[in-house]
């Protein structure tokens, strides 16, 4: 389910434009195409995708447990669940909630971070504001990580998320270079695909749960379990 990371990063590249976009054109990096320039760029969007990688291990290790406990199935039906909740939930009023959850008081820290960052414009800098910005508040994040936690081991929840940040790399990276590269009106039509998609992708991880034995759309899992090895007294 590897590509579904990437199918997410993509589609979601389009909603993080408007939403990380005036971040990635302001990065304290010299005006121009020169190397630096570029470069330094590319090094802000890898530690972005750094950090989406460490927060598959996250997923990876509640996964991992979930499936030693032989909940496989539940945990996709799970995460297909909460996918379609994530897409559900910017219909219904979630202004206050990091209010309510009392988080606010980290996400003003964390961009209060970023900000001190900004002064600096040295390649550490740089990669330490992706590193940071990854951190951000972000539903499609959010998303993509539901989906890793149903993946097959802590190492397919990692290269899950590996492929969420490179599936978000080419529109961002450009538009850190350039935001008049990409026309609002396209912006727009693929943020309004994003939760079409998300929705989409929701329902194959419930399929998948389901056990239905479909091939490709909701194979038979395997379980984890192993059987003992039995000792046989002569």
């Amino acid at each position: 389910m590897w590509w579904a990371g990437l199918v997410i990063g993509f589609i979601s590249s389009f909603h993080c434009v408007g939403m990380c976009g005036p971040i990635a054109m302001a990065l304290p990096v010299g005006r121009g195409s020169g190397v630096s320039f570029v470069g330094g760029r590319l090094l802000y969007n890898l530690g972005r995708i750094a950090t989406y990688t460490t927060l598959g291990l996250v997923a990876g290790l509640l996964g991992r447990t979930l499936q030693l406990a032989g909940w496989q199935q539940t945990i996709s039906i799970a995460s297909g669940v909460l996918m379609l909740l994530l897409v559900l939930l910017p219909k219904i009023n979630t202004g206050n909630a990091g209010r309510w959850l009392g988080t606010d008081r980290w996400w003003n820290a964390l961009r209060k971070a970023i900000g001190k960052r900004f002064q600096n414009p040295s390649a550490g800098a740089l990669f330490s504001v992706g590193l940071l910005n990854g951190l951000l508040p972000c539903g499609m994040v959010y998303f993509a990580m539901a989906g890793a936690v149903s993946a097959p081991g802590v190492g397919g929840a990692m290269l899950y998320m590996l492929m969420f940040g490179l599936g978000t790399l080419p529109l961002m990276w450009l538009v850190s270079l350039s935001g008049k590269l990409i026309q609002p009106r396209w912006r727009a039509l693929m943020r309004h695909a994003v939760p079409y998609v998300a929705g989409c992708l929701a329902v194959l991880f419930i399929l998948r749960g389901l056990n239905l034995g479909v091939p490709y759309l909701s194979p038979k899992l395997v379980s984890t379990e192993q059987e003992a090895p039995v000792c046989h007294v002569p």
